[in-house]
Order: C-alpha cells, then sequence, then structure tokens
C-alpha cells in the first residue's frame, strides 16, 4: 500500500512539474518588434533618466537588486508568490517571480532604454528535484506602463 502511495504521489509530481515547463508563450514577434517593444528613446541626459526608471520600478513594486549609472544597468525583482495550496497537498513548492531589467545608453543628445520582464517560476519536488524557467513577457501593456511612467518620473526631475 505505502509503495502505490508513493507511487501516485511521485507521478503527481511529474504531471505537475511537466505541466510548468508547458505554460511558457512561443513568440511570434521578430527580434526586432520584440526590441521596438523594449526600446524607448529620449531627450534627456543619462542623469535624468537612470533615477526616473529606478524609482519606477521601485513604483511598480519591484526590489532594486544592483544599478549602475556607468554601465546603465539595473536589475530588480518583485515579490516572490508562492503556490501554499501545492506545498500543503504534495510537499513541492512552486515560486514566481518577475525580474525587470534595464540597460540606459546615452548616445549624443539622445538617451536609449531598453526594459524586459521576464517571469521566472522555480519549483521542486518533495524529493528534492528541482526546476527554473524563464519566459520573456512580450505583451506591450507592461512596457507602455513602464515607459509612460518614466516620461512622467523624467519630467517631474526635468521640472526641478
Amino acid at each position: 500500500m505505502k509503495i502505490i502511495i508513493n507511487i501516485c504521489v511521485i507521478a503527481l509530481m511529474v504531471s505537475l512539474t511537466s505541466a510548468c515547463k508547458t505554460t511558457g508563450m512561443t513568440s511570434s514577434l521578430t527580434p526586432l518588434e520584440i526590441q521596438s517593444l523594449q526600446t524607448r528613446e529620449y531627450e534627456s541626459t543619462k542623469k535624468i533618466v537612470f533615477p526616473s526608471v529606478i524609482s519606477v520600478f521601485q513604483d511598480l513594486g519591484y526590489t532594486i537588486e544592483n544599478a549602475d549609472i556607468e554601465t546603465g544597468l539595473i536589475k530588480s525583482m518583485s515579490a516572490t508568490k508562492n503556490n501554499g495550496f501545492l506545498t500543503f497537498m504534495t510537499g513541492a513548492t512552486e515560486n514566481t517571480q518577475t525580474v525587470a531589467n534595464a540597460f540606459i545608453e546615452e548616445i549624443g543628445g539622445i538617451v536609449r532604454v531598453r526594459l524586459t520582464f521576464v517571469t521566472r517560476t522555480r519549483s521542486s519536488s518533495a524529493y528534492g528535484a528541482q526546476d527554473q524557467s524563464d519566459h520573456q513577457i512580450l505583451d506591450a501593456k507592461p512596457y507602455q506602463n513602464a515607459f509612460e511612467r518614466i516620461e512622467n518620473a523624467m519630467f517631474i526631475r526635468s521640472a526641478d
């Protein structure tokens, strides 16, 4: 009887973790379309744009993990969401976070900002097997929202 229960638990875990891997969206966008979605150019300075992006990430609930104005890189993470029901029922865990990154470069009088949003899912079974999958977010809405907020933050900083 104990062997049957263990086999059922293992079968359930395999089906749950394999289901997690198939949730990623396949993009029909070309690399140029993705770059266009993720990039905006501003007539400003890096000294105004860089803190504006950090401020917007924080306003959106991200924790800044690393920021370097010289390289123009900002790395941030959202709070972790986990599936407590899955843990309760099977002993497995599944945690999801959104990673938000920015690359900011100044070229002449133009500052180019490229944002990337990625959903990161980490799962582990009751038996110690671990898995991680990252899926790039290619929906236009989060990018439009972030860029609108960046423009507002830049406007406020420029007025000072």
